[in-house]
């Protein structure tokens, strides 16, 4: 801990602190190189799990052929999405002049949409449907886009009546509730096959989720910003414990948590590729494998149905996000550089990320944090934290590494994220005050969770297309026509 007070600028006479009480402003930069250096690996550390667990767990169970080579595709996607990050932010950043510290990464709101979108027809042919990953993804962006111009024009309000908090707080529940079979799933060693039970994979796993809630709910400065980090690390440091004291030392398959293979065969022929690759973003895909499924009509018709309704739910989050981060700097971002600016840069950002790797772009809050606990606004640290997360796509052995952590432990750590994700929801109704005894309020929720958490989908056919709504839409669908039909009561009406 004292290097780290020795690395982050404190209040002095030399360090003056500003009247919203930050150590170095939005438009400055730290004094010391070493210091800039230091805070924008914090902020990298900061969203590397979160970033990274995106394309781990919803491409973990699938593999694609690459040069004749069978691969597991999450194993293809870290890589180009730590990319998009530093891209998308980079670009989030000077649509913003520069004035809103914020850091993109791959979005958790997004998980359940893509898992349904690459599913698409993969029953019928085997083939993992990634092309409708960047379409979705440039729906997205379509619809930040349309509503930054709407917004531009006619103000923030029509969108607060369309999705109040009441509708868009348990939809949010919704989306984090809905996850967490595959958490489960994952933590059980059960995501491919039921037989696969295994209560040293759960064991593991509850480590790192106990682990990552001690150092969120104790830790204090750097271990209060990245719990994730540490808890998926001691989680992977008892599998690797498991695997060779009862599976190599003791030949018993049933402790085999940790497959090496990745980092081995990385390093079994010495190349340059051993350490420095490029990564393989998606749109490359397609001309190097056949494991692809061909993008269809109806797919398509699909996808905007899954991804449009979503978007409308992460256009709340980014204001909520920005409204924090505004708090943090005491004065508006929405005002300057704009809600229209931050929507776009958000938007494009994420229509970037889809045809780099497939995974949606939003704020992170770990780095928002990261701002408040340093104190430290400034956008050129987060423009050099950029730079990293870049860097580190092409960076082999972290890739090799990253693709030995064992599904249990991600499943543990899953349990405290999606779960963070439903909480934010009932966070979002605390938060506004929504009073929970007025009847309209408990309809519109029960409704929206019920259709949501129950799976409740719209299917339509088309001859021999089906098109089918998921939960999550139908439930967003649900809350919008039951808040606007149920109008609140009048005093006299209540009083009946």
């Amino acid at each position: 801990m004292e290097a780290e007070t020795n690395t982050i600028p404190q209040p002095s006479s030399e360090t003056p602190v500003h009247e919203n009480g930050m150590l170095v402003e939005v438009d400055e930069m730290p004094k010391k190189k070493s210091q800039t250096i230091v805070l924008a690996i914090q902020h990298v550390l900061a969203m590397f799990v979160a970033c990274i667990t995106v394309p781990m767990i919803v491409f973990g169970q699938y593999s694609i052929v690459l040069g004749g080579e069978s691969m597991n595709l999450a194993s293809v996607m870290i890589a180009p999405t730590l990319f998009s990050a530093g891209i998308g932010t980079l670009f989030y950043l000077f649509v913003t002049k520069f004035k809103s510290p914020m850091f993109l990464a791959s979005s958790f709101a997004y998980m359940g949409a893509m898992s349904s979108a690459i599913a698409i027809d993969y029953e019928a042919t085997g083939q993992v449907n990634l092309w409708i990953l960047p379409i979705g993804m440039a729906m997205v962006c379509l619809v930040y886009c349309l509503v930054a111009l709407l917004i531009k024009v006619f103000g923030v309000k029509w969108l607060n009546k369309l999705l109040p908090p009441v509708v868009v707080g348990p939809i949010i529940m919704v989306i984090g509730l809905s996850l967490a079979g595959s958490a489960i799933n994952n933590l059980a060693n059960t995501a491919v096959s039921a037989d696969n039970y295994n209560w040293i994979c759960i064991i593991c796993g509850i480590i790192a989720m106990v682990v990552t809630a001690v150092c969120a709910h104790y830790g204090k400065k750097t271990v209060s910003l990245i719990p994730f980090l540490i808890g998926m690390g001691a989680g992977y440091i008892a599998a690797v414990l498991f695997t060779l004291l009862g599976y190599y030392a003791g030949q018993n398959e049933y402790f085999k948590v940790v497959d090496f293979s990745p980092l081995v065969n990385l390093f079994s022929n010495i190349r340059v590729q051993s350490f420095i690759d490029y990564p393989k973003f998606l749109f490359l895909l397609d001309a190097q494998s056949e494991s692809i499924a061909p993008l269809t009509g109806p797919a398509v018709a699909q996808a905007a149905l899954i991804f449009i309704p979503v978007s409308l739910v992460t256009i709340c989050e980014h204001i909520g996000d920005h409204k924090n981060m505004s708090g943090l700097l005491q004065r508006d971002l929405l005002e300057e550089p704009g809600l229209t600016r931050t929507l776009i840069g958000d938007g494009v950002a994420t229509g970037l990320s889809g045809l780099f790797c497939g995974a949606a772009n939003t704020t992170y809050g770990e780095n928002v944090a990261v701002v408040g606990v340093t104190k430290i606004a400034s956008t050129k640290v987060i423009f050099l934290a950029c730079l990293f997360s870049i860097l580190l796509g092409f960076f082999s052995p972290l890739m090799g590494l990253v693709q030995t952590i064992p599904a249990c432990v991600t499943g543990g750590v899953s349990m405290i994220l999606y779960g963070f994700i439903a909480s934010s929801g009932v966070k979002m109704l605390v938060n506004e005050h929504i009073d929970m005894s007025n009847t309209k309020n408990m309809f519109v929720s029960s409704a929206v969770l019920v259709a949501g958490i129950g799976g409740l989908v719209f299917s339509f056919v088309f001859g021999d297309t089906t098109v089918a709504i998921t939960s999550v839409s139908v439930s967003m669908i649900i809350g919008i026509v039951l808040n606007a039909i149920l109008r609140e009561k009048k005093p006299a009406e209540q009083a009946k």
